[in-house]
């Protein structure tokens, strides 16, 4: 990566340092990826970002998965300039327009067909929290009901409804009462099992856990308005549902008549290698959340649901930006572009190739405890090699190491997120566009910091 002359902009020979610390005075304490990654972008191609200083990093957080085709695609730019020449309005509330009926025909056309056969769309506030919000205000008024049941690990957004049913517990603590209507269950972690027993073996407990729980009548669980979950967890540290798991839970909220959603805002548009998470398990849904790659980069959010729980009334979830013409434009070019080139198949096949990699550096590398994921939707959770393992044979979490070997990635010009238990699990999201040679650069970047973080911490140790 050769840097190349500071960026001219309106401030003619732009100041990144000057920038940050005015960031630092201007803005909310509750700012994040400014924190982890201080860099001032400028401009981004493909999955290539450049810096105010000329130096450029291969991101692998893909704007937390929102950027399916990477940066300025030559796709989503062409749909937005012919929207922009068009004259279309860019803003309209909820009024039918041209851009939006082909922004429904493209995404009801990537949906399992026996789920868009009977569907209905609820266009929502531009971030995914407002559309997981709308998914438990429709269940709770189609149903009658108040309870939600929802899973350890999960992470739905920051919204009143949507942090309730997310699993963190320390942006909840400052809210009181926020989580007074939901029912939490284990959610299966092969690596972390809440049963200690791991494997096939912790999701056929927390399956048989769920069931029991619901048809006990001293189980302290009153009728459920919904059960929502995601097929990979990605905040909560890239945590995939087994498929025979999902199916289970499936078969147990239908025996009880209990809607489910599925929250696919990290995990749709190809990432995991299907086009939507949940046609792993085959199961159909009775709601699905999605927002993020659907927008091709632009804020878009959805909630798309059986039919039968249409029980809205007008106005019963409004939102002043629910129609994004722009986002509509775009997010129609990526999903057809996704289905067109085969990027699914794609994911699949270089998701599949990074793990193999990943998992197979444990040996040289001991503080790789576990490598985990989907398509390009992968975790490596970094661990304490020194440490006792537990009854899985997992070891400590160690989140000072994680924050040390993102820091080194991003000296080597790769820009990492981390997540899960403790923030010790490095996220990689990269575009689904990845290409051979950047895929292993991300792989040989990554595992040098690793590398070198760990011989710096074994030597202070042997000191």
């Amino acid at each position: 990566m050769q840097p190349t002359a500071p960026v001219e902009t309106g401030r003619s020979l732009h100041d990144a340092g000057a920038s940050l610390r005015r960031q630092r005075a201007r803005e909310s304490s509750a700012r994040t990826y400014a924190r982890s990654f201080p860099i001032v972008p400028v401009r981004a191609r493909g999955m290539v970002i450049e810096g105010t200083d000329g130096r450029r990093y291969l991101d692998c957080l893909s704007g937390a998965g929102t950027l399916a085709l990477g940066h300025n695609h030559p796709v989503v730019l062409e749909a937005i300039r012919r929207t922009l020449d068009s004259g279309a309005p860019l803003h309209v509330l909820d009024l039918a327009t041209p851009e939006k009926d082909d922004f429904t025909d493209a995404l009801f056309a990537t949906l399992p067909k026996a789920f868009a056969d009977k569907a209905r769309v609820q266009f929502c506030g531009p971030a995914g929290t407002d559309a997981a919000e709308a998914a438990l205000k429709l269940m709770q008024t189609a149903t009658g009901r108040r309870n939600v049941l929802a899973f350890t690990g999960a992470y739905h957004g920051m919204t009143a409804g949507a942090l309730a049913v997310s699993g963190g517990v320390s942006t909840k603590r400052p809210v009181a009462g926020i989580a007074a209507d939901v029912t939490r269950l284990p959610y299966p972690y092969s690596y972390r099992c809440p049963f200690g027993a791991g494997g096939e073996r912790g999701a056929e407990l927390s399956a048989a856990y769920t069931e029991r729980l619901l048809d006990d009548p001293n189980g302290g669980v009153v009728p459920p308005a919904a059960m929502i979950l995601e097929a990979v967890q990605g905040e909560g540290g890239v945590v995939p549902a087994p498929d025979d798991w999902l199916r289970a839970m499936r078969r147990i909220t239908a025996e009880r008549d209990i809607p489910l959603i599925v929250d696919e805002v990290q995990s749709g548009v190809g990432r995991t290698g299907a086009f939507w998470a949940v046609e792993h398990s085959g199961i159909v849904p009775d709601a699905m959340v999605m927002s993020k790659a659907i927008g091709g980069s632009l804020p878009l959010a959805v909630l798309v649901y059986h039919e039968d729980y249409d029980s809205w009334l007008p106005g019963a979830h409004a939102g002043t930006f629910r129609g994004n013409t722009l986002a509509m434009a775009a997010g129609a070019a990526t999903l057809r572009y996704v289905t067109r080139e085969n990027l699914v198949e794609r994911a699949a096949t270089v998701g599949a190739r990074m793990t193999a990699r990943l998992d197979g550096l444990r040996a040289e590398l001991p503080a790789i405890g576990d490598v985990r994921g989907r398509g390009l939707m992968i975790g490596v959770e970094l661990v304490d090699p020194d440490a006792e393992p537990d009854s899985c044979g997992a070891r400590p979490c160690a989140p000072a190491l994680a924050q040390q070997v993102r820091a080194a990635c991003l000296d080597r010009g790769l820009i990492v997120e981390l997540g899960g238990r403790f923030d010790a699990t490095v996220r990689l999201l990269p575009p689904l566009v990845i290409t051979d040679e950047e895929a292993e650069a991300v792989l040989d970047r990554l595992a040098d910091a690793i590398a070198e973080v760990t011989a710096a911490q074994h030597a202070r140790r042997s000191a």
